[in-house]
């Protein structure tokens, strides 16, 4: 017996719709029936929100004047990040890392909301308030407001290999320069990122090191910088190691080091220092904690003969506070800063060969030249770094 349809002229309205409705009920139903054809939506979770103020210190808070901050933003799922400030009309990115610099001069309190949005759309949000001092005289005079390169260590494991290279191999046969005590490796129990900070390590054990067969007493690490830049602002926020016989060092390498002449001849094999220019931002005696030493190396262009020249500023606490090492640098100056005071400035003239992009250094060495005698108590000592960001 077949089925009595209607005709179309016998159905009332109401009929009519639900004819439509039970229609469209069953094709919704075998439509969704095929699961590969349904995207799943995940919304975004977990949004973190940190802000670093520029030239903050335990003492000033508020920062060095500059009213520079720095906002970092991460979320599981999201594709995009958008901070608004004061309830302004909001700036997004990709990346979450974020540079702002206040528009009031004088110490105001600003209100921070960052939304993360999933590729469906979907956001969440999270609010702050951070309080920053912006200097008109600072303002005025400041150059270096674009952040090139940074690394905020807001992640657990290994340095980010995409941002550091491990050098391990001595450039002088098994040893490095200057008399240093150490081989440096690539492990992370001398070189590693927790609870936000890089840490590098120099740990009292025998280490043989696997090119040269050669073993030391001591092992550290040595971190580049894989972004190399020509004039800006370097910034490293960090704690010193506290114990003697250790030489913490932040400072930079001219990248032409490989293309350069050799100064030294086969005493530093193909080493081409210092006709590419050292800047040596920090370093520490290791009998003498209290001091910050800032030093340019170089070959004079002119006549090739080695020349440096530097100073010191007292420092206080350095291994129990963090302090801001920085450089500014362009062609025609290039000044060494700790918490923005000038440690030593030096013209850049055309005799020197800061005229080419350098790279960055990390690294702690044990005795020689400036770290001096080793204790024979010394265990292990740690640099802790809390950011490095480079402006131009």
């Amino acid at each position: 017996m077949k089925p009595i349809i209607p005709s179309p002229s016998a159905l009332s309205f109401k009929g009519l719709v639900y004819l439509l409705f039970v229609f469209s009920l069953i094709f919704g139903i075998s439509c969704s029936s095929s699961g590969s054809d349904v995207a799943e939506i995940t919304a975004p979770s977990n949004l973190s929100v940190s802000v670093t103020i520029n030239g903050a210190t335990d003492t000033n808070p508020t920062g060095d004047g500059s009213g520079d901050v720095v906002i970092v933003a991460r979320a599981d799922n999201a594709i995009r990040y958008v901070f608004r400030f004061n309830n302004d009309p909001g700036q997004q990115n990709t990346s979450g890392l974020f540079n702002y610099t206040v528009p009031q001069e004088g110490t105001h309190t600003y209100n921070l909301e960052v939304f993360a949005y999933s590729e469906s759309g979907e956001s969440i949000s999270r609010s702050t308030s951070f309080e920053v001092f912006r200097d008109e005289i600072i303002v005025a005079e400041e150059g270096f407001n674009n952040l090139v390169f940074a690394d905020e260590f807001d992640y657990d494991g290994s340095p980010n290999p995409a941002k550091w290279h491990h050098q391990t191999i001595p450039i002088i046969g098994d040893s490095w320069a200057n008399g240093e005590q150490q081989h440096y490796t690539t492990r992370i129990e001398n070189s590693y990122v927790s609870n936000g900070t890089l840490k590098i390590k120099a740990i009292k054990e025998d280490y043989t090191e696997s090119t040269t067969g050669s073993t030391k007493s001591y092992t550290s690490a040595r971190l580049n910088s894989k972004f190399a830049f020509q004039y800006g602002r370097v910034e490293v926020k960090a704690k010193l190691p506290a114990e003697a016989g250790t030489w913490p060092a932040i400072w930079t390498l001219g990248a032409n080091i490989d293309e350069v002449g050799n100064f030294f001849g086969s005493q530093y094999g193909s080493v081409g220092w210092p006709a590419c220019g050292e800047i040596d931002i920090m370093e520490q005696r290791g009998d003498d904690k209290n001091t910050s030493i800032g030093y340019f190396h170089w070959g004079n262009t002119s006549n090739g003969q080695y020349q440096n020249a530097g100073g010191d500023i007292p420092v206080s606490n350095a291994s129990t506070e963090y302090h801001i090492y920085a450089l500014e640098w362009d062609s025609s100056t290039m000044k060494i800063l700790l918490d923005d005071a000038v440690v030593f400035q030096l013209s850049n003239t055309s005799d020197k060969p800061f005229d080419n992009p350098h790279y960055l250094l990390l690294n702690i060495a044990m005795g020689g030249n400036l770290g001096g005698n080793i204790p024979g108590t010394f265990t292990e000592s740690i640099m802790e770094i809390d950011y490095v960001r480079v402006y131009q």
